[in-house]
C-alpha cells in the first residue's frame, strides 16, 4: 500500500501475548531505544480507558507544539489539529510503571522456539528470498538472523501493535515524568519522520511504547536506520518486506555486525568457579585464557584473540552456560536482553535447519 495515502491498521494478536506480558528483564530497548516487552505490542484492547490531556499534561503538550513550530517550522494550526485528537491512555501508564517479574530461560524459550514460529520463519524466508539474499550481500547479516528478528518481534507482522503511535508517545511524553525527556524526543522524531515520509501523524499504529512496524523501530531508530531498499522513495516498515529486511540489516551493520563470525557457543564447567565471572554487563570481556582459569571448556575452537561474554541461562534443573561473542552483543543492541538475543539466535538456527529440509 502507498504510505502517502492511508496506513492500513494492523491489529492482529499473537498467541503468546498472555505469556510474554509477564516478561521484565526481557523488556529492553526496541532498536536502540525504549525498553518494552517483546511481542506485547498488540495485547491491549482498543476500548481501554483514556482521557484528553489536562493540567500539566496539556501545558507540556502546548509547549511541545510551540517548540515543533519554532524549531522545525511545522504549521502550528496543523499541529493543533493533530494533538486535538491525542488521548492519554491509562493502560499504557499502568504497563509502563508496573514491570513484571523476570521469566526464566526455559519458559522464555518455549514462547519462541515453536514449530509454528519456525515454520512461519521458513515460509517468510521462501517468500522473501531475493530481498534476504540481497540484504545479506549488502550488510553481511545472515538471512536467518534477520528472519528470526522479525519472528521474535512481531511473528512476521501479525503483532505490530494497535495503539496510535501519536497517542502512545504523547501519553509517555506528557503524562509519565520519569521518562518524559526520552519520549518527548521520540515524539519529535515521529513527527519529523511523518513529514519526511509523507505519512499523516494520526494514522501509524504501534506498540504501547511507540515502536513501529515489523521490526518494531522506535521513531529515532527509524530515522537513523530505516532503508528504502526497493527505491520507491518510501521507507515502509509496515508493509514492504524488502524495506523491513534491509532496515534490520542496516541496523545490525551500523552496530558492527561481523560477517561470517561466530555468535555464541556452549560451554561446560568442571566446578563452580565460573560464578565469579557472571554479571549483568553484556559486552565480551573474557579471554580464552581467562575461561580456562575458570575451569570452563568451550565446545569448539575459537581464534586465540577472541573475547567472550560468559552467560548462564536458567533451566528447570540447573543451568546452561554459553560463551557469547561480538555478534551476540550486536543482537543485544537491538534488545538489551540476553534471553532475547539467545531466542533470536536459536530461532535462526532452527529456521535455517528446517529450511534445509524443505524441497
Amino acid at each position: 500500500m502507498n504510505l502517502k495515502s492511508t496506513l492500513t491498521p494492523i491489529v492482529l494478536g499473537c498467541a503468546c501475548l498472555s505469556v510474554i506480558s509477564c516478561v521484565s528483564e526481557q523488556t529492553t530497548p526496541t532498536p536502540d531505544s525504549y525498553q518494552h516487552p517483546v511481542g506485547a505490542a498488540a495485547s491491549t484492547p482498543a476500548h481501554a480507558p483514556y482521557q484528553r490531556p489536562v493540567g500539566k499534561e496539556a501545558e507540556a503538550m502546548n509547549i511541545f507544539i510551540e517548540q515543533m513550530a519554532t524549531k522545525h517550522q511545522f504549521d502550528k494550526s496543523e499541529l493543533d489539529d493533530w494533538f486535538e485528537t491525542v488521548q492519554i491512555k491509562q493502560d499504557i501508564l499502568k504497563r509502563i510503571s508496573s514491570p513484571s517479574e523476570a521469566m526464566p530461560w526455559y519458559k522464555y524459550r518455549k514462547i519462541f522456539l515453536t514449530e509454528a514460529r519456525i515454520n512461519a520463519g521458513v515460509q517468510f524466508w521462501r517468500d522473501n528470498a531475493s530481498a534476504l539474499a540481497a540484504a545479506e550481500q549488502q550488510y553481511g547479516v545472515p538471512a536467518e538472523i534477520i528472519t528470526a528478528i522479525i519472528g521474535v518481534e512481531t511473528l512476521f507482522g501479525k503483532n505490530t501493535g494497535n495503539h496510535r503511535v501519536i497517542d502512545a508517545l504523547s501519553t509517555l511524553a506528557f503524562a509519565y515524568p520519569p521518562r518524559s525527556k526520552f519520549f518527548v524526543s521520540e515524539l519529535e522524531n515521529f513527527l519529523l519522520l511523518c513529514r519526511d515520509e509523507h505519512i499523516h501523524p494520526t494514522e501509524p499504529l504501534g506498540s504501547y511504547a511507540g515502536a513501529m512496524g515489523l521490526p518494531q523501530f522506535m521513531p529515532s531508530s527509524f530515522r537513523a536506520y530505516a532503508v528504502d531498499f526497493d527505491k520507491d522513495n518510501r521507507r515502509d516498515i509496515w508493509h514492504n518486506n524488502s524495506d523491513v529486511i534491509a532496515s534490520i540489516g542496516n541496523y545490525f551493520a551500523k552496530h558492527h555486525w561481523q560477517a561470517g563470525k561466530t555468535i555464541a557457543i556452549p560451554i561446560t564447567a568442571k566446578d563452580q568457579n565460573y560464578k565469579s565471572a557472571l554479571n549483568k554487563d553484556l559486552k565480551p570481556n573474557l579471554s580464552l585464557t581467562e575461561l580456562e582459569l575458570l575451569n570452563l571448556t568451550i565446545s569448539r575452537q575459537l581464534p586465540l584473540d577472541s573475547k567472550v561474554k560468559l552467560l548462564n541461562f536458567e533451566l528447570q534443573q540447573g543451568e546452561e552456560l554459553w560463551a557469547a561473542l561480538d555478534n551476540f552483543y550486536v543482537i543485544t543492541r537491538y534488545n538489551h536482553s540476553p534471553l532475547y538475543a539467545m531466542a533470536v539466535y536459536q530461532l535462526s538456527l532452527s529456521i535455517l535447519n528446517k529450511k534445509g529440509s524443505y524441497p
